[in-house]
């Protein structure tokens, strides 16, 4: 056989290579086929898992909507799940649920819109569409919303009556938001659009000459255009220059005069409007104070069509700001009075803040006003207490408001009637009302003077000449602990004086005089008062025994109490006497010689430092500054020291004073170089810090260049805790006071602005609030473990965080309080409402408004107790509740009001006339009246000795 030519073997190698090749690729191929499906397999796994993780989060959202279905944010988040998962049926299930309770956003209803758009489009039914758009311009006036209504009935102009629907629609639309001076201009000109396609079906074809009839159709189409322009054109918008150019190419017989003033007089009002408007597109969300700006100008400007759109802008972007509601139906109520307009404003407004009562009680009224009917009036009653106010006070006004309300539809000239019996009947579910459902949820009734109770029985006294019933119902109200007030008590006296007799009159007064104790001297001169006008000698002889006698228990108990309240005092004296000895014993004991006698000790005193003496141990001591220095709380003073810190023997003693002494004049020549207005005070730290001015310097060097780190050193070179940052500017100092209670080493550090206060006595560091912040809540009972991070975690859900501040002691343990203050109070009342009474890892937390009480001042040197005639019951002064309001002590115990002056340890000085220079002890008395001494005057004092 021939062997293969060169060629052919050249061949042969190319066929292997070729074969070697494809099987390669099949292999790859099968490879890259294997790994697909293993990819996919892991995918489909990865979307199960996420299924899976879906569905158990919808169970717990509709679980957690059926327990309560008031929490927006849970309605939300299962609707955008649904979304997600394509739920449709379930989806609109859910959106449904969602409207029934709350107004929805803009947002949310044109994504439900567009579904059901889509869900409809083979469907010829299409008014199921019609009216989901309906219920979404109620809500709010958004010009998105209306062009999606518009445009979707376009839809259906080939159907009968189309075209007048879709005129009616745009006509609407056009009303409610073409004078939205930035998105009013995409409704007016889609409306021409609509009107101009119309034209193109009744223009007759080129060539042919219209009839009659279509003549006038073509026509009246063409005035309707020309109209849109005109109406347009009267009102500011952005662009509107635009539309006048387009209007004169558009018509052919030019723009008429009459158009062209009401454009130039739309041109001046836009740009009075021009500010205003560019400050809400530069503004962040809400915009609220631009709106505000916005809202007040337009009611300045009168035109309430401006003002209602202007509004209904805010409210799109604030529509759980009661305030703003508020402001918006007061002016309905009072300037447009359009029943349809004022009422379903009313109802928004409470469907967007339902915990507002003074909005459901503008409601109530704004329907009788209408003249609403009484199954209406009440069905908005019954929901008002369904809504969740937030006080006790706030369920006694809707009460009032509706029982109001109930005595106006009375016709009290019949002796009996359906309504009276009607209004009876709401006095007494109001009050089984309050002491029930209201005590049980907030521990009072709201209504301690009992106002519905004498609104009652003053109408049974006026209207129903009823006193027998009046005089029940002020026994009930005596015995609900008002019988010691004497304002209640008068109040009886005067409907009986008005409507009884003078039997019950006097017998009312001499009840009065019996149990009153705050006003006792009043009620019994009232006593005396209508015994001279009504009574005889007798009566008068009873009233001034029964006077006598009570005003003589009365001082009685005021005196035990004035001798009560003495001996508290000078208790609390001797207590603080205590104390102050035993700390001065405690700190003599700590800087003496160990092992040294107290005894031995203060005799080495008493012979030591004497006059005589003095000098010698200046002498033997080898220093050659005539002075000895000691370090007390208030700083540097010469010569004489107080026991327990007497030097000690030999070269020792020399060097521990030495080091006293140059570690306080170390801090005395800084306290000089120091600039307050640069610097800060700094406390609060640990005295086991190590190296603190390296720490300090590494804490504050973010806010701005540090010139000096200055920390107070006791005598011992030991940290006090205490010291000061001194900055190259002062503009670093703000920055600097933001780290204010700031951990370090797990305590708090205290930053405060450096200030004298010997020069500014009045200056408080005190940074926070100290009166009602409604947008702050207060919460405690919290964990000891809880941190902040977890606390705005439990209060995220809410609303938005602004602060978060755990409250805690000066070792930095914490208390179980904290503080959280969110963007605005409804977003706090919200709060409120879902976190109090939770459970927190095991702790049952109490969540309020942030109140902290009144600081007592009444007891402070230098103030008086309020005096005066009677006061309101619910006037309480520094003695607290049902106490009385008058001084208890004798009046030769009272001491001489302070005038406002102070001196320097703060306690009130008498001004004297100047007196020569004071010298040694003189100077305590130099003020003419006794004085705190400070440390300096005793050692003045023993050096003048």
């Amino acid at each position: 056989m021939a062997a293969p030519s060169n060629a052919e073997q050249t061949q042969l190698q190319d066929m292997e290579e070729e074969e070697a090749g494809m099987e390669e690729r099949e292999m790859e191929s099968d490879e890259e086929e294997g790994m697909g499906v293993e990819n996919s397999e892991d995918e489909e796994e990865d979307s199960s898992e996420d299924e899976k993780e879906n569905e158990a989060e919808i169970q717990r959202l509709e679980e957690q909507l059926s327990i309560n279905a008031f929490d927006y944010n849970c309605h939300v988040d299962l609707i955008k799940l649904l979304k997600q998962e394509g739920e449709l049926f379930r989806l609109r299930k859910a959106r449904q649920k969602m409207s029934e309770l709350f107004p929805l956003t803009e947002e949310i209803w044109l994504d439900w819109l567009k579904d059901e758009i889509r869900l409809t489009e083979e469907d010829s039914n299409r008014e199921k569409v019609y009216e989901l758009f309906e219920r979404a311009v109620k809500d709010y006036i958004c010009p998105d919303i209306w062009l999606e209504y518009a445009q979707y009935s376009i839809g259906g102009m080939g159907s009968p009556g189309g075209i007048d629907k879709v005129r009616s629609i745009f006509e609407r639309a056009v009303t409610a938001v073409g004078l939205h001076m930035t998105k009013g201009q995409t409704l007016w000109e889609a409306y021409r659009e609509f009107e101009n396609a119309v034209l193109s079906t009744v223009q007759p074809p080129p060539g042919r000459i219209p009839s009659r009839e279509e003549q006038e159709l073509l026509s009246a189409q063409l005035e309707r255009i020309h109209t849109l322009f005109r109406r347009q054109l009267a009102v500011p918008l952005m662009d509107m220059e635009t539309t006048y150019a387009e209007y004169e190419e558009w018509s052919e017989n030019g723009v008429p005069e009459t158009v062209v003033h009401l454009y130039r007089k739309a041109l001046q009002q836009k740009e009075k409007c021009k500010s205003y408007e560019e400050a809400l597109l530069v503004a962040e969300p809400p915009k609220l104070a631009e709106y505000q700006a916005y809202i007040d100008f337009e009611l300045k400007e009168g035109d309430p069509a401006r003002v209602q759109i202007t509004f209904e802008r805010a409210l799109a972007e604030n529509c759980l700001v009661p305030d703003m509601w508020t402001k918006y139906t007061t002016y309905l109520d009072r300037q447009l009075k359009i029943k349809d307009l004022v009422l379903s404003t009313h109802e928004r407004a409470v469907r967007n803040c339902p915990w507002t009562m003074s909005l459901w009680k503008s409601y109530l009224q704004a329907l009788e006003r209408h003249g609403a009917d009484h199954q209406s009036v009440s069905d908005v009653f019954e929901k008002a207490l369904n809504a969740g106010f937030i006080q006790a006070t706030d369920y006694v006004e809707i009460w009032q408001a509706n029982l109001d309300y109930l005595r106006r539809r009375v016709d009290f000239s019949k002796e009996s009637s359906k309504e009276l019996e009607e209004l009876r009947a709401a006095f007494s579910r109001s009050l089984d009302y309050l002491k029930q459902d209201v005590e049980e949820r907030f521990g009072e009734s709201g209504d301690p003077s009992c106002a519905i109770m004498q609104i009652w029985a003053r109408i049974e006294a006026h209207h129903c000449k009823n006193m027998q019933k009046a005089r029940e119902l002020w026994d009930n109200i005596m015995t609900k602990g008002n019988a010691k007030y004497a304002n209640m008590w008068l109040e009886y006296y005067s409907l009986e004086r008005a409507y009884g007799d003078m039997t019950h009159c006097r017998k009312a007064l001499h009840r009065a005089v019996q149990c009153t104790s705050d006003y006792p001297e009043h009620v019994c001169e009232v006593l005396l008062t209508f015994e001279r006008v009504e009574g005889t000698l007798e009566d008068w002889d009873t009233a001034v025994q029964k006077t006598e006698t009570r005003l003589n228990r009365i001082n009685e108990q005021r005196a035990k109490a004035a001798e009560k309240e003495t001996n508290l005092a000078r208790h609390e004296e001797e207590k603080m006497e205590q104390r102050r000895k035993a700390k001065a014993e405690k700190k003599a004991q700590k800087t003496s010689r160990g092992g040294e006698k107290r005894k031995a000790e203060q005799d080495d005193y008493q012979g030591d430092w004497t006059e005589e003496s003095a000098p010698k141990r200046q002498r033997g001591n080898g220093d050659n500054n005539p002075d000895e220095y000691m370090e007390t709380e208030t700083g540097l003073f010469g010569r004489n020291a107080p026991p327990g810190n007497k030097p000690g023997p030999g070269g020792a003693r020399n060097a521990q004073q030495g080091a006293a002494v140059a570690a306080q004049r170390q801090n005395d020549d800084r306290r000089e170089l120091r600039d307050d207005s640069c610097s800060v005070f700094i406390s609060n730290l640990a005295y086991t810090l190590e190296d603190p001015e390296a720490k300090l310097k590494s804490l504050f060097e973010s806010c701005g260049p540090i010139r000096r780190v200055q920390l107070i050193t006791g005598n011992r070179g030991i940290s006090r805790g205490y010291g000061y940052v001194q900055f190259e500017s002062a503009a670093a100092v703000p920055e600097a006071l933001k780290l204010d209670r700031k951990e370090v080493e797990g305590r708090p550090m205290f930053v405060s602005p450096c200030v004298d206060k010997t020069k500014n006595p009045e200056f408080k560091v005190f940074k926070y609030n100290t009166s009602m912040e409604k947008h702050k809540i207060f919460i405690s009972g919290l964990p000891f473990s809880c941190t902040k991070e977890q606390l705005a975690e439990i209060c995220k859900p809410h609303g938005s965080i602004r602060d978060v501040r755990l409250v805690t002691f000066r070792s930095g343990k914490p208390k179980g309080l904290a503080y959280v203050e969110f963007a605005d109070e409804t977003q706090a009342s919200q709060a409120v409402l879902k976190l109090d009474g939770i459970d927190v890892e095991g702790n049952k937390i109490s969540v309020a408004i942030s109140n902290p009480p009144r600081r007592n001042l009444t007891d402070k040197p230098g103030s008086s107790r309020p005096t005066g005639d009677i006061m309101p019951r619910q006037a309480y002064g520094s003695r607290g509740r049902g106490r009385t309001q008058l001084s208890l002590l004798p009046r030769s115990l009272h001491r001489q009001p302070a005038p406002p002056g102070k001196v320097e340890n703060g306690t009130a000085a008498e001004p004297a006339p100047p007196p020569p220079p004071p010298t040694g002890s003189t100077a305590a008395n130099a003020a003419g009246e006794p004085r705190s001494l400070s440390n300096s005057d005793f050692a003045k004092m023993l050096l003048n000795k």
